[in-house]
């Protein structure tokens, strides 16, 4: 059974993080996610977001290198209050500031991430 999905560097964009997060709806196989730079904004992260807030499979996801915000950082803040399953966010070399730090340092008090990683 395969249980990684390494899409990295496919420039997949938000339609291509519309269309994962649609399919992953119900997925129950893959516990690894790397969309490490594929181009995707928050409009992009609003779709895996919410995706996330229901996945219960899902244990690691690699967002880095994309082009997320503190407007992403909240969406990804507020599925992480939901989702008890993700233990590892990788998310480097983004455009993320304090507002954006502030609603992961919330999310985070109450989930099983145990590896969070933010370089801005």
């Amino acid at each position: 059974m395969i249980t990684m999905m390494d899409l990295s560097g496919n420039h997949i964009g938000d339609t291509g993080a519309q269309h994962l997060a649609n399919a992953l709806q119900n997925n129950i196989t893959f516990t690894e996610l790397n969309l490490w730079h594929n181009e995707i904004s928050h409009i992009g992260v609003q779709y895996l977001a919410d995706m996330l807030r229901n996945n219960m499979t899902i244990t690691s996801i690699d967002l880095s290198k994309n082009q997320i915000k503190d407007i992403g950082a909240k969406y990804l803040g507020d599925a992480l209050q939901n989702n008890k399953a993700l233990t590892k966010l990788s998310l480097e070399s983004h455009q993320i500031g304090d507002i954006g730090a502030q609603h992961f340092a919330v999310a985070l008090q109450n989930n099983k991430v145990t590896n969070f990683f933010l370089v801005i």
